[in-house]
C-alpha cells in the first residue's frame, strides 16, 4: 500500500520502489526503472542487454519539509551490433543533474518572486552555487525594440558601476531590457544592433537631457514624452523651497508655525477637510511670499489637469506669464525648465503613456536588491530582475 502512496508523491513513470528509510535528516528512496528495449544512440539498433548498473543520488522535491533523496539503480545497456555502452531514458533527471526535473522547475518558478536566492536553496536543500547556475542557465535576449520604448535609471551598484538602466515596454507593461550602464554612449552601441528604429514611436523619459539627445538621434520618428510624475515633483519641490527660505526669514516662532504647515501647503486643496481648510487660509493671510507661491502651484496644477493638448498649451502659457510677474525665484527655475522642455511635457497629454509602470518595477528591483543584499554580478542580477518581472 505505501508503495503506491510513494509512487503517487514522486510522479514517476514505471518505477519500481524499493527500500524506504525515514532517517533522522532526510528521507531516503531506492527506485528502479522497468527493463525495456531501447535504440542505441549509435547505430540505433533495439537492444535490452544490461551492461551493469550505476547507483545515482537525486534530490527530490522535500517531502512533507524533510530533505528526500532518490537513490536511482540506473541501467547502462549495451549494443549487441557496436558494443557502445549508454544509459537508459528517463523523465526525472537531466545529464550530469544531482536534483531532479521537478526540483529544477521548482527553483526556477521560485526565483520569480522577492525571496532571496539564498532562502530558495534552503527551502529546496541545494547549494546557493546550484540555484547560481540555475539562473545563469535562464537567457533573455530581446529582437525588435517595442512600439512604446520608456527608460529610465536606478541604482544598482553592481558590475563596478553606481546606476543601472532600465528599459520597459509601456504599451504591454512589461521589463525589456536591463542594462548595467546609462552612458550615452553605451546606450547608443546597445540600440545601433537593432533594426527596428522606425517603429519606435513613443519614448517615455524623464528630464535628463543625454535621454532627449539620444531620442533624437536614433528615433526620428518617435514623439519624445516627458513623464508628467518629474515635472510634477519638480512643482512640490518648488513650493517646499518657497516655504523653507520663509522660515529662515522670520521668527522662531514663526519658523515652528510654517515647518509644521508643509503637508498642508503640498495637500491637494479638494482633499482637505473644513477644519484644515480654514487653517490654510490662515497660513497664506500670514505671509505674501507664501500666498503667491501657492497660487502659482495652483496654477501649475491646473495646467497638470488638462484634459487636451490645447487646452494644456494655454494653461501652460498662463502660468509661465504668471510666474514671470510674481518673480519668485524658486518658480523662476521651475519655468524655465518648463521652457525647455515645453514640447516634450506637452507631449504628455498627447498619448496615455508614462514612466508610471516603469517606477513600479524600479521599486521592486530595490526590493529584490535588499534581499539578496547586493548582487556582485551585473549578469545574474540582470537575469533575476527580468525573470522577475516577466
Amino acid at each position: 500500500m505505501h508503495t503506491h502512496i510513494i509512487k503517487d508523491l514522486l510522479g514517476f513513470k514505471d518505477i519500481i520502489i524499493g527500500n524506504t528509510e525515514v532517517l533522522q535528516e532526510y528521507t531516503s528512496i531506492d527506485i528502479t526503472l522497468k527493463r525495456s528495449i531501447h535504440n542505441c544512440p549509435q547505430c540505433t539498433s533495439p537492444t535490452d542487454k544490461v551492461h551493469d548498473y550505476r547507483i545515482q543520488s537525486i534530490k527530490e522535491l522535500a517531502i512533507f519539509e524533510r530533505l528526500t533523496l532518490i537513490n536511482y539503480r540506473k541501467r547502462r545497456y549495451i549494443c549487441p551490433c557496436c558494443n557502445k555502452r549508454f544509459y537508459e531514458n528517463n523523465d526525472f533527471i537531466g545529464r550530469y543533474q544531482r536534483s531532479s526535473k521537478r526540483v529544477i522547475a521548482a527553483v526556477v518558478n521560485a526565483l520569480r518572486s522577492n525571496y532571496s536566492m539564498k532562502s530558495i536553496a534552503q527551502k529546496y536543500f541545494i547549494s546557493l552555487n546550484s540555484i547560481s547556475r540555475i539562473l545563469h542557465a535562464l537567457k533573455y535576449t530581446p529582437s525588435k525594440l517595442p512600439r512604446v520604448l520608456s527608460i529610465d535609471e536606478f541604482r544598482g551598484n553592481t558590475g563596478g558601476e553606481k546606476f543601472q538602466c532600465i528599459l520597459v515596454d509601456a504599451e504591454n507593461r512589461k521589463v525589456y531590457d536591463i542594462l548595467p550602464k546609462r552612458t550615452s554612449v553605451d546606450l547608443e552601441k546597445y540600440f545601433r544592433q537593432f533594426d527596428n528604429h522606425n517603429d519606435v514611436e513613443f519614448f517615455v523619459t524623464d528630464m535628463w537631457k543625454p535621454y532627449r539627445d539620444l531620442a533624437k538621434k536614433l528615433f526620428p520618428r518617435a514623439t519624445i514624452i516627458i513623464d508628467r510624475f518629474h515635472y510634477v515633483r519638480n512643482a512640490i519641490w518648488a513650493m517646499d523651497n518657497v516655504r523653507r527660505r520663509v522660515q529662515k526669514e522670520v521668527s522662531k516662532a514663526e519658523y515652528k508655525f510654517f515647518k509644521g504647515c508643509r503637508r498642508l501647503l503640498l495637500a491637494k486643496p479638494e482633499k482637505l477637510s473644513d477644519g484644515l481648510k480654514i487653517k490654510l487660509s490662515e497660513v497664506l493671510m500670514r505671509n505674501e511670499t507664501i500666498r503667491r507661491a501657492y497660487e502659482l502651484k495652483a496654477c501649475f496644477m491646473t495646467f497638470v489637469k488638462a484634459d487636451n493638448y490645447l487646452l494644456a498649451q494655454n494653461l501652460l502659457i498662463r502660468f509661465l506669464s504668471t510666474a514671470s510677474d510674481y518673480n519668485i525665484p524658486e518658480f523662476n527655475k521651475l519655468a524655465k525648465t518648463l521652457k525647455n522642455w515645453r514640447p516634450e511635457i506637452l507631449n504628455s497629454f498627447k498619448a496615455p503613456y508614462s514612466n508610471g509602470c516603469t517606477e513600479g518595477y524600479n521599486n521592486k528591483i530595490k526590493v529584490i536588491k535588499r534581499n539578496a543584499f547586493g548582487f556582485k554580478s551585473f549578469q545574474r542580477f540582470r537575469n533575476r530582475i527580468l525573470h522577475t518581472c516577466q
